[in-house]
């Protein structure tokens, strides 16, 4: 009887550990959350690093697993299109997300990548409720979750700008926020609820915006800023309302010329959205659904694509805003170990795009760069082509690097489709700035680089991208001359080479130098998750990350 006892103790206590080690090292984690950093070059990594902290950035590089190597497949490099692509692992040949903004071909119709006419904001009254994810025309990796759970997992999507939170969250999502520059608030629309979940609300109260709206000093001593130009440099574009550039910034009294949106140009816009998101787990029991069933919160951290903009790189203002990413990322991480367990949750962190040097500023490193003037050349193109077939406003749009037809005077005044593209395509190719120019319908024929061909090719819709495509010279965009700032979508590394770190649940710390593709992305968590990819992906798992 003594042995029987003693045999049955030893094996509960077996028992006992075997459920624990189940529990602690499950078979999919407890929470997913996917980082997107706007307009974060590849690069960053590693141009502050010995100013990150342990606990953000380094963390992610020393506990991680990152694709040294990841590079966006398609042209133009845009903020919508970056978010889809990641978390469909497709194309905007297929996603159909060929723009922040793009042109319906059938109609001329101008479409917002997140327009949705029938649907309400809630949580304000302003037009920038109106939004959804109805023009997605694929599944994301988010939706698959939602289908192989049974819609038991919990979906969340969150970003200052609302294709930073739609695009990622998906069609079956419970919920995207994001935030109203009219009022400070974060919303929301009727494509997901009716009214904001008391929390939220709550959150609302605190006034958060008006708290981070005050100064803006530098994080260090600014003589501590080596990677940056000097403060007061000219390669700046200055707020509205503010008489020198230079630090520190009265964010506080430049509020009144422009509103609480002047947040999302500052750092503290990031830090807001860290806010929201935090208390998007806690409220919404992120990673405490039943055993097995994972839930997902996408991330997008928008402020650094304002500031890039506004500033562009080799500034302290970027430097600056990248420092504060970095313990703000930390947070998140330090939260995540404390309420989720270390080893519980998978973090994935990657970019929409990058961004460009200023023009002038390479120009007066004595380098090749310039600005394509885009509003010219369209004026000077359709004078050519009205001396030529008669007829005014041919060419309706230069817009996402791209050449949009205007089908209601083509027809209207019976004109050859085919000729016109031809005169098009021969004059782009003559242009100051133009590095090729193809008809999409014949770049087969172009004597275009392969890889850039290919990068056309899926940024092509043929319902809402421009018959001609044309690609600019490196360093070169369109844009204002000696305009301040930056901007990106161009297939240049600068614009195209993005950072892919993936840290905790499953993964292995290391590194792989082989190429990967933003459209690997979706289908590596995929396969992490054991869940089918995205029904419109052309990506493939990332083996390196999976061993």
């Amino acid at each position: 009887m003594k042995f029987n006892k003693t045999f049955i103790g030893v094996l509960s206590l077996f028992a006992s550990l075997s459920l624990n080690a189940q529990e602690k090292h499950s078979d999919k984690p407890k929470l997913v959350v996917g980082i997107v950093v706007d307009q974060m070059r590849w690069d960053y990594l590693y141009r502050y690093q010995d100013r990150y902290t342990k606990d953000g950035f380094n963390r992610l590089l020393s506990e991680g697993f990152s694709n040294e190597n990841t590079y966006i497949p398609y042209v133009p490099t845009y903020t919508a299109i970056g978010h889809s692509t990641i978390y469909t692992g497709s194309v905007p040949a297929i996603h159909g997300i060929a723009g922040n903004d793009f042109i319906i071909q059938a109609t001329g119709q101008e479409m917002y990548c997140t327009q949705d006419d029938e649907v309400n904001g809630v949580g304000t009254t302003s037009k920038a409720g109106k939004m959804s994810p109805k023009n997605l025309l694929t599944t994301t990796v988010t939706d698959q979750l939602k289908l192989a759970t049974n819609f038991r997992s919990k979906v969340y999507g969150v970003s200052l700008k609302d294709r930073g939170g739609i695009l990622p969250a998906g069609h079956f999502a419970d919920a995207a926020f994001w935030f109203d520059g009219e009022t400070g608030n974060w919303i929301s629309s009727t494509f997901y609820m009716n009214e904001l979940p008391q929390w939220l609300q709550k959150f609302n109260d605190k006034k958060l915006t008006d708290k981070y709206l005050d100064k803006w000093t530098t994080l260090y001593p600014i003589d501590t800023y080596k990677q940056s130009e000097k403060d007061g440099n000219p390669y700046r574009a200055n707020y509205k309302g503010n008489d020198k550039m230079i630090f520190p910034y009265d964010l506080k009294a430049m509020k009144k010329d422009n509103g609480f949106g002047l947040i999302r140009s500052t750092p503290f816009g990031n830090t807001l959205t860290k806010d929201i998101a935090l208390a998007i787990i806690e409220n919404e029991k992120l990673g405490k659904n039943d055993a097995g069933i994972t839930d997902f919160l996408a991330i997008s951290f928008s402020s650094t694509d304002y500031v890039g903009h506004q500033f562009s790189p080799n500034t302290i203002e970027a430097e600056d805003t990248y420092l504060r990413l970095d313990k703000d990322l930390g947070d998140i991480f330090n939260y995540l170990d404390k309420n989720i367990g270390k080893g519980e949750y998978l973090v994935f962190l990657s970019a929409d795009h990058g961004g460009a040097h200023n023009p002038k500023y390479i120009q007066d490193k004595k380098g090749n760069a310039g600005y394509f003037q885009t509003s010219t050349v369209k004026k000077e193109l359709n004078a050519k082509l009205e001396s030529k077939f008669k007829a005014k406003d041919i060419v309706r749009s230069l817009s996402n690097y791209q050449v949009h037809l205007n089908y209601d005077v083509i027809n209207s005044n019976d004109l050859d489709e085919d000729n016109i593209r031809e005169e098009i395509v021969k004059y782009m190719q003559k242009v100051d700035g133009v590095s090729f120019a193809a008809d999409m319908d014949n770049i087969a024929n172009s004597p275009i680089p392969a890889i850039i061909k290919e990068r056309m090719i899926n940024g092509y819709n043929r319902k809402r991208s421009g018959a001609i495509n044309y690609i600019l010279d490196p360093q070169w965009y369109g844009g204002k001359v000696n305009a301040g700032g930056t901007t990106h979508g161009t297939w240049g590394s600068y614009d195209s080479h993005i950072p892919f770190v993936l840290m905790g649940w499953g993964i292995k710390p290391g590194k792989n130098y082989n190429p990967v593709h933003m459209t690997d992305i979706a289908p590596t968590i995929s396969a992490l998750l054991k869940i089918e990819e995205p029904n419109g992906n052309i990506g493939k798992p990332v083996v390196e990350v999976l061993q």
